[in-house]
């Protein structure tokens, strides 16, 4: 296990209580595993709103803990409610007299690193997203059959990802391509609200209508997985 102390306040809520409020929260990175957690010292947590809790049936693959658990909470909110297994102490020396809790969407309702709200995992401060403006010749193609062509894509550049090329809604045939119904959310990009299918590729390309300030050059923008499409940059495919 990597730790390394965080500059960064970070609170999580459910309603208006503020269940962790914290400045000086532990960054950690489990074995194996591609995105960091926070650990809390217990004074910075409302140990007052916890009470002693069991192992899930079915701990959450993603948002669960990724190696021994010495103690399980759950949580009483103020509203009647408790959620289950909401909190647990990691089984680790790196981590003594910290308390870890879940980011698993439908617990706490916020978290928030400073004033920004942010979802689905910490960002990772070893990690680089850039969004850079090009005039490379980018051509996606499925079957044989040309789904997009430009010479103005934006190459959006992530930290352990493949490149992937956002193009101008009007240099893509959206008549061979189905809308469908699907919303994923990113901590470094924001929420993908449109996704797309080809014959034989589901969700094979999306848009972020509203991304975050920091990769706005991809507004609107579409992509697709390189993984289900044949992709060519100035004549080539990408490496």
């Amino acid at each position: 296990m990597r730790v390394e102390p965080s500059d960064r306040w970070v609170r999580g809520l459910t309603g208006d209580t503020v269940v962790v409020s914290s400045f000086a929260p532990l960054l950690f990175w489990e074995d194996a595993f591609p995105v960091p957690s926070y650990a809390y010292p217990h004074e910075d947590v409302r140990t007052d709103l916890l009470r002693p809790g069991s192992e899930p049936a079915s701990p959450h693959p993603f948002f669960g803990p990724h190696g021994p658990v010495s103690e399980w909470f759950d949580l009483e909110t103020g509203d009647g409610r408790t959620l289950r297994a909401i909190a647990w102490v990691r089984d680790d020396p790196a981590l003594a007299d910290h308390i870890v809790c879940s980011w698993e969407p439908g617990l706490l309702d916020r978290w928030l690193e400073e004033d920004e709200e942010v979802s689905g995992h910490p960002r990772d401060p070893h990690a680089r997203v850039d969004a850079l403006p090009s005039s490379r010749h980018v051509t996606v193609a499925l079957d044989g059959v040309v789904l997009a062509e430009t010479s103005s894509p934006v190459l959006l550049f992530e930290t352990g990802l493949p490149t992937r090329y956002y193009l101008p809604r009007e240099d893509v045939d959206l008549g061979k391509l189905t809308a469908r119904s699907r919303r994923t959310h990113c901590p470094y990009k924001g929420d993908a609200e449109e996704y797309w299918d080809a014959p034989g590729a589901e969700g094979v390309a999306w848009s972020y209508p509203h991304p975050y300030p920091a990769v706005a050059a991809i507004a609107g923008r579409v992509a697709f997985y390189n993984e289900l499409v044949d992709i060519t940059v100035d004549g080539h495919a990408p490496a």
